[in-house]
């Protein structure tokens, strides 16, 4: 009893470690009231449950597996013969992992309530933080599970590469997914300050569709593919044992993230919440005017 104890404890604080890590760099960056940080934390931890409760009942309901349906693809190679040859079934299978994580990211995003969202650089924090969240107890189980099985003298290249690599990825896709949900949550205060996205106006006009929410389920839909996608390459590098572009892929992700968060615009303040009648104008505190909703 007391060595399952110490498992699950040691397993918890070494994934603490990079969820600290991590925090705290970004936390610099915009930083936000402590009770909003933890509970965007919870609630990305526990967005990982869900997952686990569809696995578990694989056993009930087999064709409810959507991995089982990859199997078929093995055989199948993409790519250039005798250079690059990927088989099909890793990157469906891989497609479907990162479509089903960035999901269930973003429905713990969404349960923070919009009313903490006042600007874009908000949104991206909060969803680095579920993110965090998530990749923390994604942690606790894998450190445990080689605690359990190995023998706590295999924790050290797993604890290092899940901290720098694996816990990372999930805090630059979820931050991507949340510049993008951002600009789609503040769709109609920033289609009234910039005049020069017209295609929404366009769209408008074609098909009767009201040109905001043309505009928000854009990015919506774009950060998503964005997320999901970039998250089923990793995994695939990693099936493929190209550990060599992990460096630059996560070199280039960190400058995006960094360019992203210092983006004047992401620092215009919006208000929250979003119902069609209850808009008005306050003018922020450099004289300038922003859309503030009141909820």
């Amino acid at each position: 009893m007391n060595s399952q104890i110490t498992q699950i404890i040691g397993s918890i604080l070494l994934a603490g470690v990079p969820a600290a890590v991590w925090g705290y760099i970004f936390y610099v960056k915009n930083p936000y009231r402590r009770s909003v940080i933890f509970y965007a934390f919870f609630l990305g931890a526990t967005a990982v449950f869900p997952i686990l409760f569809y696995k578990y009942l694989w056993q009930f309901f087999p064709w409810i597996n959507a991995f089982r349906y990859t199997q078929p693809f093995t055989s199948n190679m993409i790519g250039p013969m005798g250079l690059v040859a990927i088989p099909l079934s890793v990157i469906l299978t891989f497609s479907i992992v990162g479509v089903i994580e960035e999901f269930m990211k973003h429905i713990a995003v969404r349960a923070m309530g919009q009313h903490e969202f006042h600007d874009i650089d908000d949104v991206i924090e909060l969803s680095i933080l579920c993110a965090l969240g998530f990749s923390f107890t994604e942690n606790i189980m894998y450190f445990h599970n080689i605690w359990v099985h190995q023998g706590p003298q295999n924790l050290m290249l797993p604890f290092v590469f899940r901290s720098i690599f694996s816990t990372f990825v999930h805090v630059l896709f979820s931050g991507m997914m949340g510049y993008y949900y951002g600009i789609s949550y503040f769709s109609t205060p920033i289609l009234r300050q910039q005049k020069k996205i017209i295609w929404p106006k366009m769209m408008e006009k074609i098909f009767g569709v009201d040109d905001e929410k043309i505009y928000s389920v854009q990015n919506l839909v774009q950060g998503f593919l964005i997320a999901a996608t970039l998250h089923a390459i990793f995994n695939v590098f990693l099936e493929m044992e190209w550990t060599f572009l992990l460096v630059p892929f996560l070199v280039i992700g960190y400058i995006y993230l960094t360019y992203l968060f210092e983006k004047k615009e992401n620092h215009k303040k919006f208000g929250y919440l979003t119902t069609g009648a209850d808009r008005a104008e306050l003018s922020g505190p450099t004289g300038e005017t922003v859309d503030a909703i009141i909820g």
